[in-house]
């Protein structure tokens, strides 16, 4: 049975949590900024840690792709945007232990020989924005930010900016150039941040996890982490458990865990019913049945199974749900969402929103399900951004898993389910 590991969240239950005095003294930063920055890449490499914000890249790898002794200056921007339905890991991180995700951002700045760091946090998440920066002032205020570091030389300046709220933002290089204050939309790539970035110079996107994780790193060794989790999947992460389960929350584990573990902790489905679907990395993730109970939560194993393990957002639903209201429903996010700089997310999710909609009201046709199938494997590969791949999992994944349940809304002329019991306040 594997256990929980609490390490980001170990502090979370504490009332000073978000504090500099229930935090602590910053003795991974001032660890790092003794040692050689080539040397901080390394651990970091030795440890196995991949990105936690989704795409699960080697974070070492990429901190090592920043060209050095270029005469340029370097930036660390972290991806504090977290916005998809289902993903709620790095906003309560943020509100409980800001100064995990300070502190980590200070070694990985030092690393990649960055002089100037950003947050992009989303602006509607006012709260986390006010948490942030009363840590990275209070981090300031004790010389923990700033000229010279720990006596160290190093120099480091650390700005909190609030995002216009678009989910786009989320994908790094729409991020970059909202940053600098263009709408945000996706670059074309190459050039890749590494090489020219924030403003043309070289740059490290992080997501809020992937940071955060690396002062503990630096505090108990490569080897400590990496003796957590599978063979290419090392660590631990936080799990997000949301939906119809006894006791959500945010669960903190190796990767590897299953969600029957999982379930197990959070006390099981709710009383009296069983679990219908579930997404393993959030939704826009291919969607996993009763039968991937037992997958073990990691990138090589979910990926063999065909789906992604994504930001770990697991969203879980039971019988009540109908899973072609659910697919409607993100979808309508990812075609509202969508930049519209590319014409096959522009139009596609626009057009899957549309037949959905009909499918939904027992409107539709069989035809329909192929048509909707279409579209998806048009947006999907040729689309600007990740977005738009993204909007066609969970339409590949519910007409494949659920297309009788598909059919049996046209054929009665309507929707089979009673909504009502698949809410929060649902009693049936």
């Amino acid at each position: 049975m594997t256990t929980l590991t609490p390490v980001l969240t170990a502090n979370w239950d504490q009332p000073n949590s978000f504090t500099l005095e229930g935090y602590g003294d910053y003795s991974a930063a001032r660890k790092a900024l003794g040692m050689d920055p080539d040397a901080v890449i390394q651990a970091v490499k030795d440890s196995g840690l991949r990105g936690r914000g989704g795409a699960g890249f080697p974070t070492g790898m990429k901190w090592g792709f920043i060209p050095q002794g270029d005469g340029k200056p370097h930036y660390l921007v972290v991806n504090a945007d977290e916005s998809e339905p289902g993903t709620c890991k790095d906003i309560p991180l943020m509100m409980a232990n800001p100064h995990s995700l300070v502190e980590g951002i200070i070694i990985t700045s030092y690393a990649i020989r960055a002089n100037h760091a950003f947050i992009y946090v989303r602006g509607e998440v006012l709260h986390v924005i006010r948490r942030l920066q009363a840590a990275v002032a209070e981090a300031y205020d004790k010389g923990l930010l700033g000229k010279d570091l720990f006596g160290s030389g190093f120099d480091l300046e650390l700005v909190v900016h609030s995002g216009a709220g678009a989910y786009i933002c989320g994908e790094e290089t729409a991020l970059l150039d909202s940053l600098e204050g263009y709408r945000g939309q996706p670059r074309l790539k190459p050039p890749f941040p590494a090489v020219a970035g924030l403003y043309a110079s070289p740059t490290v996107v992080n997501n809020v996890e992937s940071v955060a994780s690396v002062p503990s790193i630096i505090s108990n060794g490569a080897e400590w982490f990496a003796g957590m989790g599978t063979e290419k999947s090392k660590g631990f992460g936080i799990f997000s458990l949301s939906g119809h389960v006894t006791r959500p929350g945010q669960y903190e584990a190796p990767l590897g865990i299953t969600l029957r573990e999982l379930l197990d902790m959070a006390g099981g489905i709710r009383e009296g019913h069983q679990i219908k679907f579930w997404t393993p990395g959030g939704s826009s993730t291919p969607i996993f049945t009763d039968e991937h109970l037992d997958v073990p939560l990691d990138f090589e194993s979910v990926g063999a199974k065909g789906s992604m393990l994504g930001t770990r957002a697991l969203q879980i639903f039971d019988e009540t749900t109908c899973v072609v209201r659910a697919v409607l429903r993100w979808t309508e996010f990812y075609a509202h969402e969508s930049c519209g700089k590319c014409t096959p997310c522009r139009e596609g999710t626009y057009w899957l929103k549309q037949v959905l909609k009909r499918l939904e009201k027992g409107q539709g046709t069989e035809e329909d399900l192929t048509t909707i199938t279409d579209i998806a494997d048009n947006i999907l590969g040729r689309s600007f951004c990740a977005l738009g791949d993204g909007a066609t999992s969970p339409i590949h994944s519910s007409v494949k898993y659920f297309r009788d349940e598909y059919l049996k809304h046209f054929e009665i002329g309507g929707c089979p389910f009673d909504h009502a019991p698949s809410t929060v306040w649902g009693t049936r």
